[in-house]
Formats: structure tokens, C-alpha cells, sequence
């Protein structure tokens, strides 16, 4: 087979085999296949797409680069839950220690951000000591122990989506539907969950904002994980504002902490139990998703929740005290303070410009070996339909140089809208898909 005819196919819109994905894939991990080929396969796929079929077989390939890991020797059903990532999005950090609680594994494999999107493993490295890898026995042991583990994906897991993933953040091939599918479920698979929840973000904020791309994720999201043997649900939420007050990394975990310990974040609780209850009613520990989510939302009223997150936190080598001393805030030493230029109501806070302004500030990557600062990123003061009188506090942003607040701040400033009418509010949960 020939590289450059394999990518020539599939940028005149062509149809790939199974063999010649086999090819490609095969030929990146043991270098025959340069970066740059496949940078141009995935623009190739980015704008002519894949089938049904090629996304399977893709899907397929991935997960058989690596690993599967076997989780049946550990009795009870396995659930995790996947975002397509978010601004502000922070459920997985609540989301694995609420069901560990609740007598739910969770093995959870995660990634970084991507693009204008936070990531988990990001979040939980800002929290010193914190060890995102293990290997499979350590994998294996912590969720046994604990009920819940959280790593990245290894050497050994999907390494082909591994180096992949990389490329599409600093390509701009993140919004792909067969990409992203295909990532997604080849960690998903090798994990060794028998159940996944899929939370499918709509609108400005989400790695696909076309909504009607966004719906046909979440439809092929359950359709190949049912493929796979797989129980699925799949979520669609909106993210046109960002989730919660808080973005960054440090802040985002803070925020968690905080919820966990009674703190009413409306939005975030709302879309966390929702999330939750379709993990428990995978499980078969609830008859449908709203009965699930009432036993989430009571799960984080008596402290359990947290105790498992201190659990999981010192399972992975990570500083169980300087988590229980969040109330003392960490902020870097510059900050910025947006104001209202007037009286109203906020009309919009576009999850895409804030995501972008964290970006600026540290909080992510602009490309692929750029190192990410735990502390940096954004406190929103309101949230879209609240009040607001000129000169009233809109946002802060923090950073650990001025001139990064310098490049964040007209992000924010065109993100922010008010208006004189009060807009009616959103909807959360657009809908669900099984």
C-alpha cells in the first residue's frame, strides 16, 4: 500500500478499507508514517468525513493498538462517563467519587484539553503530588480499593489514539465527528468499562458547536459502543456559557470542592446528577435517569462524596492536605478585574471566548508541548439572566504574568454581552439518547 494514495482517497472523498486504516495506523506507531502524513489524513477526514463502517473499523484499530484491560474479576457493573469537552466542565471530578460512594466502579481514563476546552487530567495535576499514570496491577488495585480511579491513557492503552490525539489539538482537527468518536471509545473500550455515559456538549463552548453534528455524535457514540456490547447513554447539554463560576484548572478543582462540601453551583449540579443518574441507572441502581438523579443529588448532602475524593486523592500519590485546605485560596500574583459597562441583564457570557481567555492566561495549550500552569484562569461573578448595574464586577482573571492577562482580557471583553431585557433562561439538558 502507498501512504500518499491512501490519503489522496480520502481527501477526494473516497471510502478507506479496513486494511488501509490498518496501514496508517500501523505505520505512525513504528514510524514509516510521518507526523505530516498524518496531519494531512486527519484534515482529510476533518473535511470529507467517514461512514458508519470506516468509523467502526477506525474505532476498532485504535483499541487493538494496545491493551484491554479485564475488569471482571472485580463483581459489579464498571460505568464511566465521557465529556466531549467544555468550558468550566468539571463533572468528572465530582462524577467518580459520587458514584464510588454509591457502590459503583468507576474506571475512568481521561485526557487533556483540547483546543479551547479544559482537560481533567490537567485539573487533577494541579493538585501537587497528584499521579495521573499507573500501570495496569496499580490500575486494577486502586479501583478495587477505593471504587474509583482516574489515569491518562498509558503507553499500552490505545497508544495509536494516544499520538493521534495529540496532533488534532495543534491541527485544528479537534471537531471531528469520526475522530472524535473513534477517540473516545478506543479509551473507553480499553479501560474495561461495561457501561458509558456520553455527555455531548451543544453550542459555542463545545470541541463540535454545530449542534446538529453535536446530536450526531451522541447518536454514533451509542450506536458503536452498542457495537462493542456496550450499555450507553448519551447526554446532550448545553455549553454555550461556561459550567459553574469557575475556569482553570486549580479553580475548577476548588469549585468541586466546594460543591462537595454543599456549596449550590445550579448548573453544575444540575448537569453533574443528571450525568450521575445515567451512570446509575446503567448500574442498575436506579429504574430510570431522574430516579438516579435524586440519589446522586442526595449522595452529596451527608460528606461521603468528599471523603472518597480525599480517598482517591491520596491513592494517587496526590496532597490530601493541601486539598483540604481549599478554602484558603491559591491565586497567582496578577489578576484583572472586568467590569459592566452598564445597566441590565447579562445576555451572554460565550463559552468559547472565556475557554480562549483561559488559554491566554496558561490555563491550557496553544500547541502540543506547551506546559500548563495550574493556578491561572477565571471567577465568574454572574451568570447569563443575572441582574447587573454599571461598574458591578463581571469576571476576574488571574495569571502569573501581566502580559498575559494583556493577551485574555479583549477575549473576555467580546465574549461578555449585556442588555437591557432579561432574556428567558436556557436549557440545561437538551436531551438524552439511549
Amino acid at each position: 500500500m502507498n501512504t500518499v494514495e491512501i490519503i489522496k482517497r480520502k481527501r477526494d472523498g473516497g471510502k478507506l478499507t479496513k486494511d488501509e486504516i490498518k496501514f496508517l495506523i500501523d505505520g505512525y506507531l513504528n514510524g514509516s508514517v510521518a507526523d505530516y502524513q498524518i496531519t494531512s489524513f486527519l484534515m482529510a477526514v476533518y473535511f470529507r468525513g467517514m461512514d458508519d463502517e470506516e468509523t467502526l473499523n477506525l474505532t476498532e484499530l485504535m483499541l487493538q493498538s494496545g491493551d484491554i484491560i479485564d475488569l471482571s474479576h472485580i463483581k459489579g457493573v464498571k460505568v464511566d462517563k465521557h465529556s466531549t469537552g467544555g468550558v468550566g466542565d468539571k463533572t468528572s471530578l465530582i462524577l467518580a467519587p459520587q458514584l464510588a460512594a454509591l457502590g459503583v466502579y468507576v474506571p475512568m481514563i481521561s485526557g487533556r484539553g483540547l483546543g479551547h476546552t479544559g482537560g481533567t487530567l490537567d485539573k487533577l495535576e494541579s493538585i501537587p503530588g497528584f499521579r495521573i499514570n499507573m500501570d495496569e496491577y496499580e490500575y486494577k488495585r486502586t479501583l478495587e480499593n477505593i471504587g474509583c480511579v482516574m489515569i491518562g491513557q498509558t503507553d499500552r492503552l490505545a497508544p495509536a489514539d494516544k499520538k493521534f490525539y495529540a496532533l488534532r489539538d495543534v491541527t485544528a482537527t479537534v471537531d471531528s465527528l469520526p475522530l472524535i468518536t473513534s477517540s473516545i471509545l478506543s479509551k473507553k473500550l480499553a479501560e474495561g468499562a461495561e457501561a458509558l455515559v456520553f455527555d455531548v456538549k451543544m453550542g459555542s463552548g463545545a470541541n463540535m458547536q454545530d449542534e446538529d453534528e453535536s446530536r450526531k455524535l451522541a447518536e454514533r457514540l451509542v450506536s458503536v459502543s452498542k457495537k462493542f456490547g456496550k450499555k450507553a447513554v448519551a447526554v446532550l447539554t448545553d455549553m454555550k456559557e461556561p459550567l459553574g463560576y469557575k475556569i482553570g484548572n486549580w479553580l475548577e478543582v476548588e469549585e468541586c470542592l466546594e460543591v462537595m462540601n454543599g456549596k449550590k453551583v445550579d448548573d453544575l449540579l444540575k448537569v453533574n446528577n443528571v450525568l450521575a443518574g445515567a451512570m446509575l441507572f446503567l448500574a442498575g441502581k436506579a429504574k430510570d435517569v431522574r430516579e438516579g438523579e435524586n440519589i446522586a443529588a442526595q449522595a452529596l448532602e451527608d460528606g461521603l462524596v468528599y471523603k472518597k475524593f480525599l480517598d482517591m486523592t491520596s491513592a494517587h500519590d496526590g496532597d490530601a492536605e493541601y486539598v483540604k485546605d481549599y478554602k484558603n485560596l491559591k491565586r497567582p500574583v496578577f489578576s484583572r478585574k472586568i467590569f459592566s459597562d452598564a445597566d441590565g441583564f447579562v445576555h451572554k457570557l460565550d463559552a468559547f471566548g472565556f475557554g480562549m481567555a483561559s488559554v491566554m492566561l496558561g490555563a491550557g495549550r496553544k500547541k502540543a508541548d506547551d506546559k500548563v500552569r495550574s493556578l491561572p484562569g477565571i471567577i465568574l461573578n454572574k451568570k447569563c439572566g443575572d441582574p447587573v448595574v454599571k461598574g458591578e464586577l463581571i469576571c476576574e482573571l488571574f495569571a502569573d504574568e501581566e502580559k498575559k492577562l494583556d493577551d485574555a482580557v479583549p477575549y473576555v471583553e467580546k465574549a461578555v454581552t449585556t442588555g437591557a431585557e432579561k432574556k428567558s433562561g436556557k436549557k440545561l439538558i437538551i436531551d438524552i439518547i439511549y
